[in-house]
């Protein structure tokens, strides 16, 4: 497994992590899932086993029953591991049960910690921007989280751009802890973060967790033909993921050809290898409902793709950019800066 710096911090992710969006399979989220108990203790093993050491999850996760089973799952070896939940969408039915307020964070870290069974979150995300919070209100909450030990990095998911940076800049501003990461998605199917999202990453220092890497499964090819047999994320017209079939045509042509020279190698293998290779990405997060797709998922970290492979993919999956990125993407002589290479510990 290769280790990677989380943005611009020194805390080092496994470039591959673990995702519970499954566990607890509670509401909407059965659909997803619902490891629970052993089942999930055996994930988290088999998550370990290949060098996983991030495990991302959030309080709006079937409700909260995700941090709860990802806590007892983890159980002693909580303190070898780098947890990751989220909080600001609805977490109740009151008025103050959702944003970024003051109040809400501070509850709402406090109920984390409890379903966790932790004294400390290592990574707190925004799980959606809240334009009614000023951002200076949001940042020093983090703060006072962050220096009471409760916390120790933050960051914001499903940002625009824009919001990002102002809550960075009214972070450097009071002087106190910025962003450290975005939770974003990102694939050979949705490219739109390469337009603002990922560009501020590498700039600013916030290193890209990548969700749905897969597109929602499609990337797997099990969508061919006659479509799922059973209710998912993409059947069920997820607003996160909308598909192009002529791209994805093309996308899964180039892929096959990869799979076809590399014996074993599966196309969600294929789908991830290319994210993870993408300037700004510090980790790429991976679930599975079974044993076997979470092996098979983890077995991305064991190859690379070759520039040539990388070449390919980026002429299936180009899509034509909204001004004014179509614009600037015409002249080459302002490349966006790449980080520099991750770190990877020695065995």
């Amino acid at each position: 497994m290769e280790y990677r710096l989380l943005g611009r911090t020194g805390l080092k992710v496994s470039a591959f992590a673990f995702g519970t969006v499954t566990f607890g399979g509670e509401g909407y989220f059965a659909v997803l899932g619902n490891a629970t108990g052993e089942t999930a203790k055996r994930q988290i093993d088999i998550c370990l086993d290949a060098g996983v050491n991030l495990f991302d999850t959030s309080n709006y996760y079937s409700m909260g029953r995700s941090e709860e089973v990802l806590g007892e799952a983890l159980g002693k070896r909580r303190a070898d591991v780098v947890v990751a939940t989220k909080a600001g969408l609805a977490a109740g039915q009151g008025v103050n049960d959702l944003g970024t307020s003051r109040r809400h964070l501070i509850e709402a870290c406090e109920a984390s910690l409890r379903r966790l069974k932790t004294d400390w979150i290592d990574l707190y995300q925004m799980h959606v921007q809240d334009p009614l919070t000023p951002a200076e209100e949001t940042v020093r909450a983090l703060e006072d989280l962050v220096r009471s030990g409760k916390v120790r990095y933050i960051g914001c998911s499903n940002y625009s751009g824009w919001f990002t940076m102002k809550s960075l800049a009214a972070a450097d501003r009071l002087g106190v802890t910025r962003f450290s990461s975005q939770q974003i998605q990102y694939s050979l199917l949705c490219r739109d973060a390469e337009n603002e999202l990922l560009p501020l990453g590498v700039d600013q220092g916030v290193g890209a967790m990548i969700y749905s890497p897969t597109a929602s499964g499609y990337l797997s090819g099990k969508y061919r033909g006659a479509g799922p047999s059973e209710p998912t994320r993409l059947s069920g017209g997820s607003a996160l993921q909308s598909i192009d079939e002529a791209q994805g045509a093309r996308v899964l042509a180039a892929m096959d050809e990869i799979a076809a020279a590399r014996p074993g190698v599966s196309l969600s293998q294929i789908a991830l290898n290319w994210v993870v290779r993408q300037a700004g990405v510090s980790a790429v997060i991976v679930g599975a409902r079974t044993e076997d797709q979470l092996a098979d998922n983890l077995g991305a970290a064991s190859w690379s793709l070759t520039d040539e492979e990388i070449a390919a993919l980026n002429a299936a999956s180009a899509v034509v950019h909204p001004y004014p990125y179509n614009f600037q993407q015409q002249d080459q002589r302002f490349p966006a800066p790449r980080l520099q290479p991750p770190i990877t510990p020695a065995a």
